[in-house]
C-alpha cells in the first residue's frame, strides 16, 4: 500500500492528473477504493478539467469519499473538496444560457451541513467553502449566519467586513446594530509600524492633491457614471486629481478615459497594502476619497493606516465604515436626519440636495409610450441585484401583483439558476404566473431599452437601489420606494424627493404596497407623471452635474482650508 501511495505521490508531483484518475477508475476494484483514493481522484479530475463536465464526476468522487470515511478527522478534507467543487460547478455552469440548477442542488449542500454540523462549525476552511455556496444560492440569511460564525472564529478582517456588508440586506437590523458591528472591523484591521511607513506630509499648497481609490472604475460599472459627473467640471487651477485603480485592467477603455480628466492614474491591484500606503503618502495626497467601503475588492485596511490627512467615504458604499480613521462620510439631508449623527462613526458632510449625481447616458433616447396602452395590463419591474430581494420585498411585491389585476413583474439576472429559488418564493403567494425573468443584456443600450417594457419600477428595501433608480428615471419610468431608517434604506426617498415625487415614497411596507397599487390603478396619474418625468429629472439635482460638482468641490475646499 505504501508503494502504491508513493507511486501516486510521484505522479501527482509530475502533474499526471489524468493518469491518476485512470488508474483509480480502471485498475482498482470498487471494494478497494478507499475514501482517500476517491478524494485524490476528485482532486485530480478538477486539476485536469477542460470543461465543467469534468466537475460532475469529481463531485461524485468526493461524495463517495465522504460516505466511505468513518474517521471524523479524515472526513474534513473530502467535505471541503465536495463543497468547493459545487461552487466551481456553479460558477462554470451559471453563465450558460440554460436552466441547469434547481433548488435541489443547494438543498443537498445544506443537508450535508446539517449532517456534519460539528465539523462545519469547527473547521474554518470548510466554513469558508460554505460561504461560496450560501452566496451563490442567494440564501442571504444563511450567508449572514455563516459570516457571523466565521467572523467570530477568524482574525481575517475581510470576513468581518463581509458580515457587515451583507447585514445591509436585513430588514430587522437597526443602524445602531450596524455601527456597533462596524467598530469591530476597526479592531481587526492591520496597523503597520510607523517606522515602515513613509512620512505623512501635511502642508498648505496652492493646489489641493485630491485622490479617489476604487476597484470599479472600469467598463460596465455604475460608479464610473457618478465619478464622471464630478470630473467633467472641476477647477484644474484648484485641484490635482489622482486615481488609484484597484484593478489590473490597464487597457480598459473607461479606465483610459479617466486619464483625460486627471493628473495621475496609478494601478495598485498587484501592490501590497504597505506598498500602496507608501505610494499614496509619497504622492503627498491631501484628501483621499474611498469609493468602495466594504464592497467587492475593497482596500479598507489602507485607510486604517492613514493615506492622507483627510479621508472620506463616498458613493460606492451607503453606510458607515466604523473606522476611526475615516474622517468623513458624504450624505444629504434626506439620508441622515439631524440628531442621527452619532449612529455614524464618520463626521457627516451634508450636500445641499443629493449625495450623488449621474452624468446620464449617451445613447438615443425618446420618451417611451406607456406599455399599458399596448398591453392593457400594468407591468412592474425591478433590475436590482437579486440579493436585495428579501423575503419582505417578495411579500410586498406579491401583494401588489395580487391587488392589480393581470399585472406582471419583470426581473432581471444573469444567474439563471436562481429562477427556481425565486419562483418558489413567489409561488407561496400565488403569483407565479405574474413573474417574468429577463436575462442580462450583452450591450448596455439593450439593458436600458428593457425599461421601455415597464410601466412602474419597484425599489428594493431595506437596501434601496441607486443605479437602477437613476436608470429608471432616465428612461422615464417612475420608481415606488420606501423610506427607511438609515443611509442605505433612504436612497430611493432622496431620489424621489429631488424629483418632487413624494407620493411615490412609502413610509412603511403597507404604505409602499398601497402607493404602488394606487398608481397602477390610476393610469391617468401615471401618464401625467411619465409625461413630465424626464424633463423634470434633467432640471433636478439628479443630473445637474455642474451644480453638484461645484457643491462637492466647494465642500472639500472648505475642509482643506479649515
Amino acid at each position: 500500500m505504501d508503494e502504491k501511495k508513493n507511486n501516486f505521490l510521484q505522479l501527482f508531483n509530475e502533474k499526471k492528473y489524468s493518469l491518476i484518475v485512470s488508474i483509480i477508475e480502471n485498475k482498482i476494484p470498487l471494494r478497494k477504493k478507499t475514501s482517500r483514493l476517491l478524494n485524490l481522484s476528485g482532486v485530480c479530475r478538477i486539476l485536469s478539467r477542460k470543461s465543467s463536465d469534468s466537475i460532475k464526476p469529481a463531485i461524485n468522487d468526493f461524495r463517495e469519499a465522504c460516505l466511505k470515511e468513518n474517521d471524523e478527522n479524515k472526513l474534513i478534507e473530502p467535505l471541503r473538496n465536495l463543497v468547493n467543487s459545487y461552487a466551481i460547478f456553479f460558477d462554470e455552469e451559471h453563465t450558460k444560457n440554460e436552466k441547469f440548477l434547481t433548488r435541489n442542488f443547494f438543498d443537498e449542500i445544506y443537508k450535508l451541513k446539517e449532517q456534519y454540523k460539528n465539523l462545519f462549525e469547527k473547521d474554518l476552511e470548510l466554513m469558508k467553502n460554505m460561504l461560496k455556496i450560501s452566496k451563490r444560492s442567494l440564501s442571504i440569511k444563511n450567508h449572514i449566519l455563516n459570516l457571523k460564525k466565521l467572523s467570530n472564529l477568524s482574525t481575517d478582517p475581510d470576513l468581518v467586513a463581509s458580515y457587515n456588508f451583507y447585514n445591509n440586506y436585513l430588514y430587522d437590523w437597526s443602524q445602531a446594530d450596524y455601527l456597533e458591528n462596524s467598530k469591530k472591523i476597526n479592531k481587526k484591521l492591520t496597523s503597520y509600524p510607523k517606522e515602515k511607513l513613509s512620512v505623512l506630509i501635511k502642508k498648505r499648497k496652492k493646489k489641493i492633491n485630491l485622490a479617489f481609490i476604487s476597484s470599479d472604475l472600469k467598463s460596465k460599472h455604475s460608479i464610473t457614471y457618478f465619478l464622471k459627473s464630478l470630473l467633467i467640471h472641476y477647477d484644474k487651477n484648484l485641484f490635482n486629481i489622482y486615481i488609484y485603480h484597484n484593478h489590473n485592467m490597464v487597457n480598459d477603455s473607461i479606465a483610459k478615459e479617466f486619464e483625460n480628466f486627471v493628473s495621475k492614474s496609478v494601478y495598485i491591484f498587484n501592490l501590497k497594502d504597505i506598498e500602496v500606503i507608501n505610494t499614496v503618502r509619497r504622492d503627498e495626497i491631501d484628501i483621499i476619497v474611498d469609493l468602495n467601503g466594504f464592497s467587492s475588492d475593497h482596500r479598507i485596511v489602507l485607510f486604517k493606516n492613514r493615506l492622507a490627512p483627510i479621508q472620506i467615504s463616498w458613493c460606492g458604499y451607503t453606510n458607515t465604515t466604523g473606522l476611526t480613521e475615516m474622517d468623513y462620510l458624504i450624505v444629504d439631508n434626506n439620508l441622515v436626519n439631524y440628531g442621527e449623527e452619532n449612529l455614524y462613526s464618520e463626521k457627516l458632510i451634508y450636500l445641499q440636495n443629493i449625495w450623488n449625481c449621474h452624468c446620464g447616458y449617451e445613447f438615443e433616447r425618446s420618451k417611451n409610450e406607456l406599455p399599458f396602452k399596448k398591453n392593457k395590463f400594468i407591468t412592474f419591474g425591478s433590475f436590482n441585484n437579486f440579493n436585495k430581494l428579501s423575503d419582505e420585498v417578495i411579500e410586498a411585491w406579491s401583494l401588489i401583483l395580487k391587488s392589480v389585476k393581470n399585472s406582471r413583474l419583470l426581473l432581471k439576472t444573469s444567474i439563471i439558476s436562481c429562477y427556481d429559488i425565486y419562483l418558489e418564493k413567489f409561488d407561496k403567494y400565488g403569483v407565479l404566473n405574474s413573474i417574468k425573468f429577463l436575462n442580462r443584456d450583452k450591450k448596455f443600450d439593450d439593458h436600458l431599452y428593457k425599461y421601455r417594457e415597464i410601466d412602474i419600477s419597484l425599489d428594493t428595501f431595506p437596501w434601496n437601489g441607486v443605479t437602477t433608480s437613476f436608470e429608471s428615471v432616465w428612461m422615464n419610468v417612475p420608481v415606488i420606494t420606501m423610506d427607511g431608517y438609515n443611509f442605505s434604506s433612504r436612497c430611493g426617498a432622496s431620489i424621489n424627493k429631488n424629483l418632487n415625487l413624494l407620493e411615490l415614497i412609502g413610509i412603511n411596507k403597507n404604505d409602499y404596497v398601497n402607493k404602488a397599487v394606487s398608481l397602477a390603478k390610476n393610469t391617468n396619474k401615471l401618464i401625467q407623471i411619465r409625461d413630465n418625468l424626464f424633463d423634470n429629472a434633467l432640471s433636478s439635482p439628479l443630473f445637474d452635474t455642474k451644480k453638484f460638482s461645484d457643491q462637492f468641490f466647494s465642500s472639500l475646499k472648505k475642509l482643506y482650508n479649515n
